[in-house]
């Protein structure tokens, strides 16, 4: 996964000897640190981390710069500002269909993130099991440990120029020990669209198992070419056992406010607003309030959104065969997977730590992403969500390193 094993850290603090805790204690750098570092330190273009480089809502930006003067500057309630939440229920029954209550069925977090840890830690003792579909985001191992229970990837099988769910395989990961399932659509880093036919499945394994399913769609505006993103709370006896995570981040380009919110049975949310009140208690008030009032013309500006990131994953993916590597298809998110053996390589991680110097670009090696060993290690994964200027550069600097040559 994407915190890399490493030996572990032991040292002496004055004279007292100590170790990190088990859960830290094999943490290392992160990929992300060591791609960012190699972008600084070369001048290369970064297209590792899905950190926008798009214009965020102009109305948005005023509207929190208001709220900062008004004086809407202190502790909001642990549950979130009641306008966001109100804003919230209203966006999930009027998308979806997903009737929930302001006042306990939904919470706001800092950031999906934090509603993933503590959704965990809420859910899971020592000794569970929560599985998970292999490549996925890096939190989801790390914030498993965090609660005592281990991580299970069932990796999705590359059919064609997309990724699939393999039902058999699902079904085989589940133990007497599998407590909660982790299901991320649109799905990063692979840009998957999970179908209705996928979700039915999925959905019958958790109903058979008992399992509670924790969901992560912060990519739930950003689906192109008429894939259509469906929540599995919407299937049959699946809303009660699941909650649902989003945010603001990607669907405003506002990463980094950190606002995201978790919809669910009351139960379940009362669980996670436990543990989740003893990590940030609560949030980003000028952020939230500003939010709740954009999140009702939400649609129209995501519409412009993906017009925009949708030309921007075509320019890449064209250049990426253009510069003779073999992109699959991206149905959502910020990501183009794609299979660097036309260049010679057939370790991904290799790939990326020569391609600055050889081309000026950054990736992310697919295999970060992956909890089981059954990971494609030629795999690598590119950001779109970057001005086209810097796209374009990255294209073309690839292109001529491509025909430069020589490959490994």
């Amino acid at each position: 996964m994407v915190a890399q094993e490493t030996a572990d850290v032991r040292g002496t603090v004055g004279s007292a000897d100590w170790s990190p805790a088990a859960r830290v204690r094999h943490v290392g750098t992160s990929i992300f640190t060591e791609m960012t570092e190699l972008a600084r330190s070369t001048g290369a273009v970064n297209l590792g981390q899905g950190v926008p480089e798009l214009d965020s809502p102009a109305a948005l930006l005023k509207d929190v710069a208001d709220a900062v003067v008004a004086g809407n500057n202190q502790y909001p309630p642990a549950f979130g500002t009641p306008a966001l939440r109100e804003a919230v229920a209203a966006h999930q029954l009027r998308r979806y269909g997903l009737d929930y209550r302001p006042q306990d069925e939904i919470l706001v977090t800092t950031g999906a993130t934090e509603a993933l840890a503590s959704a965990l830690l809420a859910l899971c003792d020592p000794g569970d099991e929560v599985i998970a579909f292999d490549p996925c985001y890096d939190a989801y191992a790390a914030d498993a440990r965090l609660a005592g229970a281990r991580l299970v990837g069932v990796p999705l099988v590359l059919d064609g120029d997309g990724f699939v769910l393999d039902a058999d395989a699902l079904r085989a990961a589940v133990s007497p020990r599998t407590r909660v399932l982790l299901l991320n659509t649109p799905h990063n880093p692979t840009g998957k669209v999970f179908t209705s036919e996928e979700l039915a499945v999925i959905a019958d394994v958790c109903r058979e198992h008992a399992l509670t399913v924790v969901t992560d769609e912060v990519y739930e505006h950003l689906a192109y070419d008429g894939a259509c993103h469906l929540p599995i709370a919407t299937l049959p006896g699946m809303r009660d056992r699941t909650l649902t995570i989003s945010s603001a981040g990607k669907t405003f380009s506002v990463t980094g406010w950190k606002v995201g919110w978790i919809c669910g049975p009351a139960p379940l949310v009362k669980a996670v607003g436990a543990a989740k009140q003893f990590l940030t208690y609560a949030s980003g008030t000028p952020y939230q309030e500003a939010l709740a009032r954009m999140l009702g013309s939400v649609e129209e500006w995501a519409g412009e959104l993906r017009d925009t990131l949708r030309q921007h994953r075509d320019l890449l993916s064209e250049g990426l065969r253009q510069a003779g590597l073999h992109p699959y298809r991206a149905d959502a998110g910020y990501f183009v997977q794609a299979d660097v053996r036309p260049w010679g390589y057939t370790d991904g991680m290799t790939f990326c730590r020569e391609l600055p110097q050889r081309a000026g670009v950054v990736a992310i090696p697919t295999s970060a992403f992956y909890v089981s060993d059954d990971a494609p290690a030629w795999l690598v994964r590119f950001s779109f969500c970057k001005r086209e200027a810097s796209i374009r550069t990255a294209v073309d600097q690839l292109t001529r390193a491509r025909s430069a040559g020589p490959t490994p």
